[in-house]
């Protein structure tokens, strides 16, 4: 899966926009073409405008942050998808809780393509990334990808 195959998946998801960080739109430098998707239907449950969401339930990034540089994404050709699919869904994944990730961390090969992981940083809040999602994870990945756009739209219609 391509990065915007990816794009173009999740945003033929209802009430999903995506956006790409630039200049133009405001954005840090450190996250310049880095992408971030957001569940925003425009209106609440009461069919009012609603709050737009302000927490990402997937990301796209195309290089190593600052703390955050274990998977080695400034590698040629390198991108990583994080996507949010909450604390059970983790552990059903991984085979062990989201608090379970630190004392493991040192035996996760981040660096590794088409693998499911914990999130480096983010695990603990129930983040998984596929580096590079390919043949081995692309079926799950879009399952994780449709999961995490419902869990999104549940808090969003909590609010």
């Amino acid at each position: 899966m391509t990065e915007d195959e990816i794009i173009r998946f999740v945003a033929g998801l209802p009430g999903v926009r995506v956006e790409t960080a630039s200049q133009e739109s405001g954005a840090p430098e450190v996250a310049w073409g880095d992408s971030f998707v957001y569940h925003d239907p425009g209106q609440g449950p009461d069919g009012k405008p609603g709050t737009p969401a302000r927490m990402p339930f997937v990301t796209i990034v195309i290089k190593d942050y600052p703390g955050d540089t274990v998977s080695g994404v400034d590698r040629p050709g390198v991108f990583r998808l994080n996507i949010a699919v909450g604390r059970e869904r983790f552990t059903e994944l991984l085979g062990y809780p989201p608090a379970g990730y630190a004392e493991r961390a040192d035996s996760v090969d981040h660096r590794s393509v088409d693998r499911i992981h914990p999130h480096p940083v983010y695990a603990a809040q129930g983040w998984i990334c596929v580096m590079n999602p390919g043949e081995a994870t692309a079926e799950p990945v879009r399952s994780l990808l449709t999961e995490a756009h419902a869990r999104a739209a549940g808090r969003h219609r909590a609010r």
